[in-house]
């Protein structure tokens, strides 16, 4: 059993793959050291493992892995994938982006593909049908939008996202509202619709913690894959194994 850990800012994703499949998925907003030794000690199958993380791995975590499993590995720009890499600054790529671009990859083999991860920031990566991971755009997401209007003027509120919201707003709360969710909306239904008008076989995927609310409102939904980077660094960890081997 494959063990594929993702540590984000706010929560930690632990996915149990077997056969490739995702069989079990366990969501903890724990400290890493205590929820990973939690899981190694009660799945006692577990032989590989991968952990991407936003900080730095304690030497305990690292210690505690390599005593019960078989290879351990911790995502960094020096770990091969199965796309080609043309970014020019590699080593600032966030690797949540490049593990959700691998996961779409697997997906949609020889197809363009654009993936968007609507989360704290909106990012857009593009893959090509060669493999090759091209780049994107870094976007502020909503609730960093909401948050700025607020910050960095005197009167506006700081607002949330709404279902119930038209073009036009009629007062300051309903014109924050349009401006944020709409703008947001206008930009990624444009991108999408700058890229299919160059790559006609565009496949858009979206993920993201915004990724449900955006979709339904978007002109043309994108396929909503909510564990695109865990599946993208479980390819990464059987790529690397084959390596290995």
């Amino acid at each position: 059993m494959n063990l594929i850990v993702d540590i984000g800012n706010s929560q930690i994703k632990a996915g149990f793959f077997e056969n490739n499949q995702l069989v079990k998925l366990e969501i903890s907003t724990l400290g890493e050291m205590e929820f990973i030794s939690d899981l190694i000690t009660k799945h006692e199958n577990i032989c590989n493992v991968i952990i991407s993380s936003v900080r730095k791995y304690p030497r305990e975590l690292i210690s505690a892995l390599k005593l019960k499993c078989k290879t351990v590995l911790f995502f960094n720009s020096e770990i091969q994938t199965p796309l080609e890499n043309l970014y020019e600054s590699k080593s600032t790529l966030g690797y949540d982006r490049l593990a959700a671009c691998t996961g779409a990859h697997g997906l949609h083999e020889g197809k363009n593909i654009l993936i968007i991860d609507a989360g704290t920031a909106i990012t857009f990566d593009f893959v090509n049908e060669k493999g090759q991971y091209l780049g994107g755009c870094i976007s502020p997401g909503l609730k960093m939008r909401f948050k700025a209007l607020h910050e960095f003027t005197q009167k506006l509120p700081e607002l949330t996202k709404n279902e119930n919201f038209n073009l036009i707003g009629k007062n300051t709360n309903d014109a924050i509202i349009s401006g944020v969710q709409n703008g947001l909306i206008f930009e990624i239904d444009a991108y999408v619709k700058n890229l299919k008008s160059k790559h006609s076989d565009l496949q858009v995927i979206i993920t993201g913690g915004d990724a449900c609310f955006l979709n339904k409102l978007l002109k043309n939904q994108a396929d909503f894959h909510p564990e695109i980077v865990l599946q993208g660094l479980n390819i990464i960890l059987e790529f690397n194994l084959l390596i290995l081997s």
